[in-house]
């Protein structure tokens, strides 16, 4: 199964520097039965680009609750047995969990197939929509106007040889 964790950069640096990402147990996005049901395609490519996207969101909300981190969202892609992930399907109902997962253990950055992350020139939107996040989530249609501002950044895609470039 490919799964998507969330992080910041300082994330990923601590996790390069352990060469795994944890601890366990960890929140990931997948496929999930309700993300199909969501998405409503059977395109696995659509279906996973939603569950980078869902992990992107989550990245956000990493950074909201961290001022100090440096303003780029970034997911780690890997590719682990389905046995070791889990979901909740009554948490899967949940609009703001759709797709959410649990790994198990933690994971060997080895079985990372790529970091996924924002370029430079995305910072200033994603910086204004960690500081908007908690307004959006309370209704305010301008603060969630910011939000999606950062969603129309694509994220770059590096392979697992560029981290230390990412972080550098």
């Amino acid at each position: 199964m490919r799964a998507y964790v969330p992080l910041t950069l300082a994330g990923l640096a601590a996790a390069h520097s352990a060469g795994e990402l944890g601890p366990a147990p960890l929140t990931a996005y997948a496929v999930t039965p309700a993300l199909r049901e969501w998405y409503v395609s059977d395109d696995i490519e659509e279906l996973e680009y939603a569950a980078l996207n869902r992990a992107a969101a989550a990245s956000l909300r990493l950074l909201a609750v961290d001022p100090g981190a440096a303003r780029r969202r970034v997911v780690v892609a890997v590719d682990i047995p389905d046995a070791s992930v889990s979901s909740d399907p009554d948490r899967g109902l949940d609009q703001a969990a759709l797709g959410e997962v649990r790994i198990a253990a933690s994971v060997p950055l080895a079985k990372a197939a790529a970091v996924h992350a924002d370029a430079d020139d995305a910072e200033a939107d994603v910086a204004a929509a960690a500081s908007a996040l908690g307004a959006a989530d309370q209704g305010d249609d301008d603060a969630q106007f910011t939000v999606d501002g950062a969603e129309d950044h694509e994220l770059l895609w590096f392979a697992m040889q560029e981290i230390s470039d990412l972080i550098g």
